[in-house]
């Protein structure tokens, strides 16, 4: 596993160890995932990737105590991804969400998806954005612990 960019992460999130999270990317679109997934992986993650809700759900079936962040696209082909995160954290509640949309963030919750839980990300966004938005996911997930 590679770790060199791990010390991005010492000072200000010393409660999580990126080592050892395991993040569920669900996009549709594989350039989009392919690079989010890069960029995680180079920062020490481990991510299960999935293009669409049903292959997130069988993914997440065979590691739901390893989940603990769902990084997913609001639009999916086979549903949204509100729905996708709700099911998941009905099986297991230390999943947290972030979610991505091209779409800005208010126009999302004014077509009726509430996004139980959850953190925006908007497309398109940069490596150190998305780095940032799932540091300060799981410090939040840290701080709740304890």
């Amino acid at each position: 596993m590679r770790l060199a960019n791990r010390g991005h992460f010492s000072s200000s999130a010393k409660a999580f160890d990126p080592c050892v999270v395991t993040i569920l990317l669900v996009e549709d679109e594989n350039l989009v995932r392919d690079a989010a997934g890069e960029i995680l992986r180079s920062a020490g993650y481990r991510v299960l990737a999935a293009q669409n809700a049903a292959d997130a759900l069988q993914t997440f079936c065979g590691h739901p105590e390893e989940v603990q962040l769902l990084l997913t696209d609001v639009v999916l082909p086979d549903r949204n991804g509100c729905d996708l995160a709700r099911d998941l954290m009905a099986v297991s509640d230390h999943v947290k969400a972030i979610f991505i949309s091209g779409y800005p963030e208010n126009s999302i919750t004014r077509k009726g998806l509430p996004c139980p839980g959850g953190f925006y990300l908007p497309k398109p966004f940069s490596a150190g954005l998305l780095l940032q938005r799932v540091k300060e996911v799981l410090s939040c997930e840290a701080m709740e612990k304890g």
